[in-house]
């Protein structure tokens, strides 16, 4: 007898209607994601010119890798007269810049712009060839460091300005030759080193009183530059007579750590990145950029500037990019170098203005550009 085949019960899956439509819907995804424009991200720099006397406004492009001036701003006085150009920071609130005026006597100058229209508001008087400067999150006040080149070797200032009456309101002495205003992330504690006799100094900016002071080294270190870490209780210090970098534990207030830069690097000006993993350090005796990873301690890249006399350190605010003001010597122009923070590579240049110093991020924003 012949077997019988009992018959299955095969189900045919007909494509539904909603699977259909499901499916339409992917593939005109898929073709936008390929068809539409991308987003690129600008980055945008101040970066003043000593020799001069401007400051100009730089843009990089992340999806071509350019940099370019977008516009120069004079900043001097006199016509004839180079009054010097130096120190830059900007507003927390983006709305303003500021630059220090160096050179001039018996009182250096700090002037207010607008950012975006670069148009001036005002001018303050404060020390001696004031330098670096920064406002307070938490004061709103502006705390410029009196670098006093020109003038005795004696204990220099801290000048606090009012930035919306553009006036000085204090003056804390520190020590001889001050530079690198910074405050911590609290917005409270301020620092500063004294390049002559080698001191760090801690300013509680409540009461405008210095709360602490620290030799960092022996011998004339000639710290010129200190920043603190965004998350941990550590200041990192620039030793440019010692080519090396130090490391101050906040809470022990001591040195813990050296890092050697190396002989004749000479580094000037250091920024942590935001995200408190990378330090970047200008070498100013050797016109290069030291990278550093701080979770291990090693220097990841020695990197070559474009122009000699390496100055500014600033770092973007996603911790990408690094923006590196270089001076040149003589009458060559000055430049700004990018370098990316994840290849350790330079990845821009452009040319500004000779002497370029004080270097100071304003902002970012994405452009539509075609897709890669």
């Amino acid at each position: 007898m012949a077997p019988t085949h009992q018959p299955t019960n095969r189900r045919t899956h007909q494509p539904t209607p909603m699977r259909l439509l499901r499916t339409l819907l992917l593939v005109i995804c898929l073709f936008g994601l390929a068809a539409a424009p991308a987003l690129a991200q600008n980055y945008y720099a101040y970066v003043a010119s000593e020799s001069a006397d401007e400051v100009a406004l730089v843009r990089f492009d992340a999806d071509t890798e350019s940099a370019t001036v977008e516009e120069t701003v004079p900043v001097g006085y006199i016509a004839p007269e180079t009054e010097g150009a130096h120190g830059m920071t900007v507003a927390p609130d983006g709305e303003h810049w500021f630059v220090s005026i160096a050179h001039g006597k018996p009182y250096g100058r700090v002037a207010k712009y607008e950012t975006g229209t670069n148009a001036k508001v005002d001018t303050a008087h404060v020390g001696m060839f004031p330098a670096t400067m920064e406002v307070s999150s938490v004061t709103g006040l502006l705390y410029v460091a009196n670098f006093n080149l020109h003038g005795e070797m004696e204990p220099g200032t801290v000048s606090v300005v009012d930035p919306e009456a553009m006036t000085e309101v204090d003056r804390i002495e520190t020590g001889i030759m001050p530079h690198g205003s910074r405050f911590a992330p609290d917005g409270r504690t301020h620092y500063s080193v004294s390049m002559m006799d080698g001191t760090l100094h801690e300013v509680d900016a409540l009461t405008g009183r210095v709360t602490r002071t620290l030799t960092t080294g022996e011998g004339t270190p000639k710290p010129t530059w200190v920043d603190p870490h965004p998350s941990r209780p550590l200041a990192y210090v620039a030793h440019n007579g010692a080519d090396e970098v130090v490391v101050v534990d906040r809470d022990d207030w001591a040195v813990t750590q050296r890092l050697p830069t190396g002989e004749g690097t000479a580094p000037y000006n250091l920024e942590v990145s935001p995200d408190g993993t990378t330090l970047v350090v200008s070498y100013k005796g050797t016109g290069e950029t030291g990278i550093w990873n701080l979770e291990t301690g090693e220097r990841a890249a020695r990197l070559s500037n474009t122009q000699a006399v390496t100055h500014g350190v600033v770092i973007s605010p996603d911790s990408r990019y690094a923006f590196v003001s270089a001076e040149g010597r003589g009458d060559d122009p000055g430049a700004v170098d990018v370098f990316d923070l994840r290849s350790n590579e330079r990845v821009a240049s452009v040319e500004v203005g000779p002497q370029a110093g004080g270097i100071a991020f304003w902002k970012t924003d994405a452009t539509t550009t075609s897709a890669r």
